[in-house]
């Protein structure tokens, strides 16, 4: 049985950059087809996003991927991992989380790839 990987949009799959338009999703991300092209052969894949279910499966179908994406979906769902570019690890402990967070930034504002 294949377990479920939810990946985030913005950011991760596209080429999000912080300026949040709510009827526009940016460009597919170099790599990202092949990326969920070969982990759909061993996993579930699901798009995880805050924004229209519609738009957002507009995209997924305009950019290649729907043979390779199960859903898109605004509900965390059980899944084996999350993949976002606004994340952070928890480790067990409180003091490091809430330095991490005091100290964040996504990975978008401080790179230019």
């Amino acid at each position: 049985m294949k377990k479920t990987i939810l990946i985030d949009l913005d950011g991760v799959l596209n080429q999000y950059t912080g300026n949040f338009d709510e009827k526009f999703i940016p460009p597919i991300k170099d790599g990202a087809f092949d990326f969920v092209k070969e982990l759909s052969s061993s996993y579930i894949i699901k798009i995880f996003t805050t924004r229209n279910l519609l738009l957002a499966s507009k995209w997924v179908i305009e950019n290649g991927l729907a043979d390779y994406v199960d859903d898109v979906t605004k509900t965390k769902e059980l899944s084996y991992i999350f993949i976002d570019d606004r994340c952070i690890k928890f480790d067990g402990d409180f003091t490091i989380l809430k330095n991490q967070i005091e100290n964040f930034e996504a990975w978008h504002a401080t790179n230019t790839k």
